[in-house]
């Protein structure tokens, strides 16, 4: 394979011949981040998207905080703990230094902490999958649809 033709991408099994094209779909997993104030109400928001495409080694978050819908679940939310509870989701998403015991590993394993279940006041919804072309694109599709 040439690095001269633009047109054709290797994927991360390159090596065993896989390869697409540029502006071909792949497949990418997606889950909704969730700030449940109560879990004993079951009550939900949606406030963030986290998208991972294995193909393109790339995972991403975007958050959103309505700040007026969270109070009108619980009045008595500890906002700055959400805030911090998604600052942290997103340093692992980036991974580096941010990223703690995560920053070393590759994104797909970092993919899969951050939508593991937990019992916390953030938590990630199920894990869904689809295709796309741009991986970037469609985490603001999903935040557009899903959050805002």
């Amino acid at each position: 394979m040439s690095e001269a033709n633009p047109r054709v991408v290797p994927s991360q099994d390159a090596g065993r011949g896989n390869i697409r094209a540029a502006g071909e779909p792949t497949v990418f997993e997606y889950a909704a981040l969730r700030v449940v104030p109560r879990v004993e109400r079951g009550e939900s928001m949606n406030v963030g998207v986290v998208v991972y495409c294995r193909a393109l080694d790339y995972l991403g978050c975007r958050t959103h905080l309505d700040e007026r819908r969270l109070h009108a679940l619980d009045p008595s939310l500890d906002l700055e703990g959400v805030r911090a509870s998604l600052k942290g989701v997103d340093a692992v998403c980036c991974g580096g230094e941010r990223a703690g015991q995560a920053a070393a590993e590759p994104p797909g394993r970092r993919f899969r902490w951050l939508t593991a279940p937990r019992s916390t006041i953030v938590q990630p919804g199920p894990v869904h999958a689809g295709l796309t072309a741009d991986p970037a694109a469609e985490l603001e599709r999903l935040l557009r649809l899903l959050v805002l």
